[in-house]
């Protein structure tokens, strides 16, 4: 037994290696995060607030709208998500990769361009606007969630349930649906968690006509003040993310047990007979997509004498009566800073994160508190951004030189956001990293840093550019929490383009337009490469 102590304290050495490397995205969870919202649960608990506004009717409506419309969007986006997923599944067609980026594309675009846009195609329809919006942002989940599974799934058994006499659709339903239903629950919880969290879309389309716990949090926050109010609002919200975030992981791991079952080459292949009215749909679908695009591409280039670019020579100025306290160009060098900042925050605390997870789910013992910290470092993903902003107004004054005061609350508001989605590009990644070469590596010489430099950055670097890229993005047009805590003398462009449509006038609404279109065009550039850099089968989104 002589050689068990030397492999057991390596193993020890190795433990707390990752002790180490967990401290950080721990602590960040636990500083911007965990406390923020243990906060607010406390504030709502407090002077019976609970029981005064979850008493109220007022409050249950706005609860079941938000519940309503959510259910609907998802039930939308299910729908014109499925043919999508068929056709980047299943299908061998040229062209695949740019319907591949398109179908992201609106998934990454900012709330407040998404809003704007649908306001344009849909003016007076402000409930089928939300839901329609809401299903636009969400196609892609479906779609990429769904045909991830699907790509892998073994066509042998749908081709022997052919042959035996059943059709087309007997096939779906009785072969491949059952073995999709992982995917397909695991995507419709995501979609309810975004849906049901939406602020934007919610906030430009319904007005204040139409409220859900996200908009209404806002509401009595910023113009009620409300806080005890409020709070118990973010309760009701948050219980209800907790059981969409349960029902998604569980999603996700049945998902995962059957990923991978026969290579992708082996499974597409040339649509024949029915499957061209599937890719019917799918086209529909995309084509669907791109019309909202469209409408505000065309809308920033309109003026009431005709077409013209008055809202992008406003750029240079604060708009109508000094609506800005900075000019649009310097609202969009802040943006690009805060976001180039976030990014580079998340990416430290998401790649940290990573190899932790990589780590433990090595051993038996270790697994459930892996599985523990990745649903702990999803939850920031669900639960309400207003929320966490409202947070941070009520216990960052805490900390040493009152952090609500620091220009770098709003970077790390961003990257809480992006962290998540970061590691759901970079984890699956690392983890199909073959251990032998790291053990081989090993035994050569080689340290842990080194090791991690020279085959897990060295395989896994094209999803690292992806995963800055993409969390990039998504930083650039995050708008719940950064609406309540960017500064007036420094506003982001999607905070900048609520407040031109809070104020009337014909040169604020063209600005505002110009804005979302260069933010949506810069979206659309960023997510092209991105998915180039994506490593195929491997991450979500």
């Amino acid at each position: 037994m002589a050689w068990a102590g030397p492999g057991l304290s390596s193993r020890g050495r190795a433990g707390w290696g990752l002790v180490a490397l967990a401290l950080l995205p721990v602590a960040f969870l636990a500083i911007f995060f965990a406390w923020p919202v243990v906060a607010i649960i406390g504030l709502g608990f407090g002077e019976g607030a609970v029981l005064r506004t979850l008493g109220t009717g007022e409050v249950w409506r706005i609860a079941g709208f938000t519940v309503g419309q959510a259910l609907a969007s998802t039930a939308l986006a299910l729908l014109a998500g499925l043919p999508v997923a068929f056709l980047l599944a299943r299908c061998r067609l040229p062209g695949l990769g740019v319907v591949r980026t398109l179908v992201l594309v609106p998934f990454v675009l900012p709330t407040v361009v998404v809003g704007l846009a649908f306001r344009v195609l849909l003016p007076d329809a402000q409930v089928g606007a939300i839901v329609l919006a809401n299903a636009f942002f969400n196609v892609a989940v479906v779609a990429r969630t769904v045909g991830g599974l699907w790509a892998h799934l073994d066509r042998r058994a749908e081709d022997a349930a052919r042959s035996l006499g059943a059709s087309r659709w007997r096939a779906f339903t009785s072969v491949q649906l059952p073995a999709l239903l992982p995917a397909i629950s695991s995507a419709a919880a995501v979609v309810f968690l975004f849906c049901s969290t939406s602020f934007g879309v919610v906030l430009i389309l319904g007005g204040a006509r139409y409220r859900t716990l996200e908009t209404e949090i806002y509401l009595r926050t910023t113009e009620l003040l409300d806080l005890p109010g409020a709070a118990a609002m973010s309760l009701l919200q948050l219980a209800a993310v907790l059981a969409a975030l349960a029902a998604g992981a569980a999603g996700r791991r049945r998902r995962e047990t059957a990923l991978r079952l026969r290579s992708r080459t082996e499974t597409a292949r040339r649509p024949a007979g029915g499957e061209w009215w599937v890719l019917a749909a799918a086209f529909g679908v995309l084509t669907l997509l791109l019309t909202p695009i469209v409408a505000l591409l065309g809308r920033s280039v309109s003026t009431a004498d005709g077409w013209g670019l008055a809202g992008y020579r406003a750029l240079l100025t604060r708009g109508a009566d000094g609506t800005l306290q900075v000019s649009g160009l310097d609202a969009a060098l802040n943006s690009l800073r805060t976001a180039g900042d976030a990014t580079v925050l998340a990416m430290i605390v998401g790649t940290l994160a990573s190899v932790v997870l990589v780590g433990l789910r090595r051993g038996a013992i270790a697994r459930p508190v892996a599985e523990t910290l990745d649903a702990a470092l999803m939850l920031p993903l669900g639960v309400s951004a207003v929320t966490v902003g409202f947070g941070y107004l009520v216990t960052l004054h805490a900390l040493p030189g009152d952090l609500r005061t620091s220009p770098l609350l709003v970077p790390f508001a961003q990257a809480l956001v992006v962290t998540p989605l970061i590691v759901r590009i970079v984890l699956p990644v690392l983890r199909s990293v073959d251990e032998r070469l790291r053990q081989a590596a090993a035994t050569l010489g080689a340290g842990p840093v080194r090791v991690w430099r020279e085959v897990d950055l060295a395989l896994a670097w094209r999803a690292f550019l992806a995963a800055a890229g993409f969390g990039y993005v998504v930083a650039l047009g995050e708008f719940g929490a950064t609406s309540f805590l960017a500064r007036p003398e420094a506003p982001t462009l999607p905070v900048a383009v609520a407040e031109l449509l809070a104020r009337p006038g014909e040169l604020n609404n063209q600005l505002a337009y110009a804005v979302c279109a260069l933010l949506m065009l810069l979206t659309a550039a960023v997510v092209t490469v991105v998915d180039r850099l994506r490593t195929p089968g491997l991450g979500e989104f």
